[in-house]
């Protein structure tokens, strides 16, 4: 079995994302028949696109939610529908003990998600961290862990806005 995480920007811009679905494909499908897991917590971008991915292949996908209350106080209408359908495919839901969403809450789910995994995906666009719990934070801590960490960023890609 092969635990993998993923962290990323959830503000990919539309033309990007196929470009990281189809680079995510490459860097999982490898263990695809090793009993593979994959941790998110299914933001809008490159968690959920990576849980995609990693039901497509067969894996069990494992829901990290911050926060009770993140699904109704966090998830945009766009985003609802895929927020739902991922958690009903989920072989496993974790909801992190904090009632409100906030950064105490995402940076907790991040431990728990570098705590899980074997390995870290990240959607990354190299930029340096601009606090605790985002992209860049994670994959500081998780090679400070000693986490394999695997960053993609495909040419061509880009955030939005």
């Amino acid at each position: 079995m092969i635990v993998i995480a993923v962290t990323g920007h959830m503000d990919l811009a539309d033309d990007t994302l196929p470009l990281v679905r189809t680079a995510l494909r490459e860097a999982i499908a490898p263990h695809a028949g090793s009993g593979l897991v994959g941790i998110s917590c299914i933001a809008r971008g490159a968690d959920s696109l990576f849980a995609d991915v990693v039901l497509e292949l067969g894996g069990k996908l494992v829901v990290v939610v911050p926060s009770r209350d993140y699904r109704q106080a966090k998830v945009k209408p766009g985003h609802a529908a895929d927020f739902d359908r991922l958690s009903a495919a989920a072989g496993e839901i974790l909801v992190m003990p904090y009632d409100s969403a906030g950064r105490d809450a995402y940076v907790a789910a991040n431990a728990v998600l570098l705590e899980r995994a074997d390995r870290l995906i990240a959607v990354w666009d190299g930029a340096p961290p601009t606090g605790k719990g985002g992209t860049a934070d994670v994959v500081e801590q998780a090679r400070e862990a000693g986490l394999t960490v695997e960053v993609i960023w495909p040419g061509g890609a880009r955030r939005a806005g």
